[in-house]
């Protein structure tokens, strides 16, 4: 069970996100955290509470993770991946020993998975912000994504930009679109499903 002790409010978070996006504005999708809406959301529609093992991709200040956190089993892992040190070392803070929070980048996807000995996700969620990066960059994350998610497993990507569709959609096919209104700014929900092959 989570034991983690809020960072003094949401304000800190926020203050600490917008700091963040000031010094790195392409690791960060949003100057705005998410709303508990979108968070909620995004839980439902990968389905966290049948998963196992479950990857999130720039979990920014914290928010996405402690609603995944609260929703998932008691004996799932939780694997969040955060590119930019100050972040993760927020999300470090997070007590709970299903969670296991890494510095490093999306792309080494694989050897992080085998680093902590964990199976192919079943759910793996992602708020990087592929609208801001190269479009090779994003392709590769995409390729890495899928190559390590578990048959019948999904992929869950919350955006402003429709961009992740056009990277997923050689490799994962075309994917469902939801869209959260009650979020600053509105944010695109899509999930795509591997196959069982």
């Amino acid at each position: 069970m989570s034991k983690d002790k809020p960072l003094n409010g949401r304000r800190n978070g926020r203050l600490a996100l917008f700091q963040q996006f000031l010094k790195h504005p392409s690791q960060i999708g949003s100057v705005i955290s998410s709303s508990r809406f979108l968070e909620s959301r995004v839980v439902e529609t990968a389905r966290v509470s049948s998963a196992k093992t479950i990857i999130e991709l720039g979990p920014g200040t914290g928010g996405t993770t402690r609603a995944i956190l609260r929703v998932m089993s008691q004996h799932a892992n939780l694997l969040s991946v955060e590119i930019n040190p100050h972040l993760h070392g927020l999300v470090s803070r997070i007590r709970d020993d299903r969670l296991i929070a890494h510095l490093g980048d999306a792309n080494g996807l694989k050897e992080i998975i085998s680093m902590y000995g964990l199976g192919a996700p079943e759910a793996v969620i992602s708020g990087i912000p592929f609208s801001t990066m190269s479009h090779g960059s994003g392709y590769q994350i995409i390729g890495a994504i899928s190559a390590v998610l578990a048959p019948g497993g999904c992929f869950v990507a919350y955006q402003v930009s429709n961009r992740v569709a056009c990277l997923c959609q050689p490799i994962l096919g075309p994917g469902q679109l939801e869209v959260e209104l009650v979020n600053i700014p509105p944010m695109r929900v899509y999930r795509w499903e591997k196959n069982h092959t």
